[in-house]
């Protein structure tokens, strides 16, 4: 039973990853068009809203939302207004394969915070290891992108900008993972996408004035595609952290599959786009830090998959 509930966890979470590593090819394809913070604020009003019929009850999901709204109002600043302020505009700054790969960072970012502010989340050696493994790749490529030069220092900035998202997010984690019983995870995942995007398109109108609304039927695509892998993704998420016995850092460490499958697609869709050696080698070592972690001393298969 223990197997098939790891299998069953790790399959859900390996679905949710893919889903947000097709999401550098859309945010980078919709950036041509709209501003980041109208974009980014578009992107999650949408995502909340294809979220709500799915709620059974909506009086009792309005009921739940004001009973916690502390835990609402917390999981919208770090996990929807902070990290996607920060990733929308580093995206403007950086290459589509080059955020899928800096997005590798976040498995240590939320392991440490794990670490710090849940009791029972051990740093172990396997774990140590494996997040230094990925790690590894994303300093390869990020120093291969020359932050010494004036068009390396922009990419820096952006990377630094992913990374502070990357943070914020871990913080959200723990939020939901400690808070297991209280506000069902769907509830919480419309509730907390629509406020946090309701707050960037404010921030949106005061610092990038009001949007044209004029674009083409593809944007419109891009932006259904991202609202909804977010309403999916994020809710998949969240109700994983909510299972007992799934650890926050643990659960993390499958993010290291995202800047792998979302490097490969920038490259095979967006046409100023292309490998390199050393981003190929950073993908290596990123993607072998998911087999590190997952290799134990029994049950490999189970793990592994």
């Amino acid at each position: 039973m223990k197997n098939r509930f790891s299998m069953n966890t790790a399959l859900m979470a390996l679905v949710a990853c893919l889903l947000w590593s097709t999401a550098f090819v859309g945010v980078k394809y919709g950036l041509l068009f709209a501003k980041p913070f109208s974009f980014a604020g578009m992107r999650f009003m949408l995502a909340g809203l294809i979220l709500i019929p799915f709620c059974r009850n909506i009086g009792n999901c309005f009921q739940s939302i004001a009973e916690n709204w502390k835990v609402v109002l917390t999981v919208c600043f770090f996990q929807t207004i902070l990290l996607y302020a920060f990733f929308f505009l580093g995206m403007t700054m950086i290459s589509g394969a080059l955020g899928a790969i800096v997005t590798g960072s976040s498995p240590l970012l939320s392991a440490l915070t794990a670490h710090i502010l849940i009791a029972d989340d051990e740093m172990t050696v396997k774990k140590s290891v494996s997040i230094l493994t990925g790690i590894a790749g994303v300093v390869l490529i990020s120093v291969s992108r020359q932050p010494w030069t004036a068009t390396g220092l922009t990419e820096l900035f952006g990377v630094v900008l992913l990374i502070l998202g990357a943070t914020a997010s871990a913080v959200g984690n723990v939020v939901v993972a400690t808070e297991k019983k209280n506000v069902h995870p769907l509830v919480l995942n419309a509730s907390q996408m629509f406020l946090g995007g309701l707050s960037l398109f404010i921030i949106s109108l005061i610092v990038e004035g009001t949007p044209r609304f004029n674009y083409s039927l593809s944007f419109y695509a891009a932006l259904l595609w991202l609202a909804t892998i977010s309403a999916v993704a994020f809710t998949i998420w969240f109700w994983l952290l909510k299972r007992p016995g799934v650890k926050v850092s643990e659960l993390n460490l499958w993010k290291f599959t995202i800047p792998v499958c979302g490097a490969l697609l920038s490259w095979a869709l967006l046409p100023d786009e292309s490998p390199e050696l050393l981003s190929v080698i950073g993908m290596v070592f990123v993607a072998s830090a998911i087999i590190v972690y997952n290799i134990g001393a029994k049950n490999k298969l189970a793990n592994l998959l």
